[in-house]
């Protein structure tokens, strides 16, 4: 299967997945929205499609950090789709104060161009971002994040990558202040950004 086959295939799944999250929502009152235990966190700089994006600069704002990758076939999608529906919850107002990096755990195949066109499909303003295998490993490690490729039995040498599905609530001021769990409904992704938002 060609690359442009691989990238409908998973433009046809990611819609199928955004489908699911905007029509069906679980109880939230029995979906855990927050992970206790937090990792350092802190600053880091990578490269996106447009230049460079360093956390340091959006400070001052909410910024959601999602580790994962744009041939993921089922994690990143579903994370994505309920984020992005999350985010469309919120006033213009809120949305000038929150962003979203897309930080790629497959910079072997993740090209800047490549994240770009992929988070475009969730949210024209989440950033995909990577950098070299070494960087991506040391911003995963602050974050907690685990990620391995495990190969597939393919002609190709094909291989996923098993990784972590949290996402990272940073604070205005720069500080991971929570990690909202998988499959948090778009609803509570709203309610939880806008409580980390308006807090002093």
């Amino acid at each position: 299967m060609n690359e442009r086959m691989l990238g409908l295939l998973a433009g046809v799944l990611a819609a199928l997945v955004l489908g699911l999250a905007i029509f069906w929502q679980p109880d939230v009152q029995k979906t855990p929205s927050l992970v206790q235990t937090l990792p350092p966190g802190g600053d880091f700089a990578l490269r996106s499609a447009d230049g460079p994006v360093r956390l340091g600069d959006l400070h001052g704002k909410l910024v959601l950090v999602y580790f994962g990758y744009t041939y993921c076939p089922d994690i990143c999608p579903t994370s994505l789709a309920a984020t992005g529906e999350g985010l469309k919850q919120l006033t213009p107002d809120e949305r000038k104060d929150v962003a979203m990096i897309f930080v790629s755990v497959d910079p072997r195949r993740d090209t800047v161009e490549r994240l770009k066109e992929y988070v475009a499909f969730f949210d024209p303003a989440i950033v995909g971002v990577t950098g070299s295998a070494d960087e991506v490993a040391d911003v995963a490690r602050r974050y907690g994040v685990f990620y391995a490729e495990q190969k597939v039995d393919t002609a190709g040498g094909g291989y996923v990558v098993d990784h972590s599905a949290e996402t990272f609530i940073v604070g205005r001021d720069g500080r991971l202040v929570a990690r909202m769990a998988h499959g948090t409904p778009p609803a509570q992704v709203a309610a939880l950004i806008r409580q980390y938002l308006h807090q002093p």
